[in-house]
């Protein structure tokens, strides 16, 4: 008896060490994101020739509309290439991106993955470029998304993630996984830039050195590339920008099989990178100083905010029950500043009864990302296109409204 009485405390406290630390960790990131880091970007003295990316792996059904809107660019045609990666397209998608004035890449492979994509490109691409930019198919870019990018490598940036957001709030899940996008940005990208830490990579909207890209993806054949990308680049200690008004907009999963689907493949990428590289960390820590690699890996090992939160709030309805008197104050302590956390990095365009009505699907979303980690070890080996549709004009949505007022 004593013996389990031992283990269970051990358990018990290993678990509220655990929690307590990255409960503290987003806490602490949270505020820093409250800081200001700007960039004013200048008018660049010349316009760099740029490689728009866009790997496609059966996206019929918005690839068209994204190229349509890629050209509207006010950078220069002749400045940028927009490139069409078209991996498992029809033969009549394939006919009327043929219309465009852009260049289309057909691929093939036994297992597709954006990397192998990424690389293909790249040895059939013969013209000289400077900058590369990484979109997925159906992303839209602002209208001066390239100048903006264009000013930043012009500042001595060489690799920069810009600002991802939703061009879609039709639903109640695609609101949930927007404002979730939303909370990484402030946490991951802008809280990390502030205190000097570089920001991660998100797998879109994203730009580097040409030739950099080129040569660290070249050794990339993963399905999580944005994060072997990410480690690769901290590796070198090169510093990860975050473009906090240099807008892409992404389509959020709008239904829950989706969604599913993509946090499962997600965490699974997550612990594959917080595994493989756990005993790197600590040899880039001690031996090469490299706070930032170290930092990303202990990142990866991140449980899922909604578990986390979840988790805090079980255990302490339970000490409050049992009367557990060590943990009871400790628990809400914990919780209150999970709560503040996330408080803090939802942008207050979302502070609406808009949001206040999805509350309901919480304890849903933390049924589904606990059933998402539980078979997230089938998803390291295997690859599954998100599904989207196209819409036309994002600043339509009321995220944007305030961002449209700024241009």
């Amino acid at each position: 008896m004593e013996t389990f009485i031992f283990i269970a405390d051990y358990v018990k406290w290993t678990l509220i060490i655990i929690i307590s630390f990255y409960t503290f960790y987003l806490l602490f990131f949270s505020v820093a994101g409250l800081f200001k880091h700007k960039i004013n970007l200048p008018a660049a003295s010349a316009k760099k020739q740029i490689a728009v990316l866009v790997p496609g792996f059966k996206e019929d059904n918005v690839i068209f509309d994204s190229a349509q809107n890629s050209l509207n660019q006010d950078y220069g045609s002749e400045y940028y290439d927009l490139v069409i990666i078209a991996d498992s397209f029809s033969p009549q998608t394939l006919q009327n991106l043929q219309t465009l004035p852009i260049k289309i890449i057909e691929v093939s492979f036994d297992i597709s993955s954006k990397s192998k994509a990424l690389n293909r490109a790249m040895e059939v691409l013969d013209k000289k470029y400077d900058i590369v930019v990484v979109l997925d198919a159906d992303n839209l870019m602002e209208k001066r998304f390239l100048t903006k990018v264009n000013g930043a490598f012009e500042m001595g940036y060489i690799a920069v993630q810009c600002h991802r957001t939703a061009k879609n709030l039709n639903t109640p899940f695609a609101i949930m996984d927007a404002i979730s996008e939303e909370i990484n940005n402030h946490i991951f990208r802008k809280g990390h830039r502030v205190v000097g830490l570089s920001s991660a990579l998100i797998g879109s909207g994203m730009a580097f050195e040409y030739q950099l890209f080129k040569d660290l993806m070249s050794k990339i054949d993963s399905f999580g590339e944005d994060k072997e990308l990410e480690l690769k680049l901290i590796e070198k200690k090169i510093k990860i920008e975050y473009l906090e008004d240099v807008y892409v907009y992404d389509e959020k999963t709008d239904i829950m099989k989706n969604l599913v689907r993509q946090r499962t493949r997600w965490i699974s990428i997550q612990l594959s990178f917080a595994k493989n590289h756990f005993f790197k960390a600590f040899n880039q820590l001690l031996l090469k100083g490299n706070i930032d690699y170290f930092e990303k890996t202990v990142q990866h090992f991140q449980p899922p905010r909604i578990l986390l939160g979840s988790f805090i709030f079980f255990i302490g309805v339970i000490s409050l029950v049992f009367n557990f008197n060590a943990i009871k104050l400790d628990l809400i302590a914990l919780f209150l500043m999970f709560v503040t956390s996330m408080l803090l990095s939802v942008p207050r365009k979302f502070m609406n009864i808009s949001t206040l009505k999805i509350t309901y699907l919480l304890p849903l979303g933390a049924i589904l990302m606990l059933w998402s980690l539980i078979n997230a070890r089938k998803q390291v080996n295997s690859f599954n296109a998100t599904e989207h549709s196209f819409i036309s004009d994002p600043a339509e949505n009321i995220i944007h409204k305030d961002i449209k007022n700024k241009k």
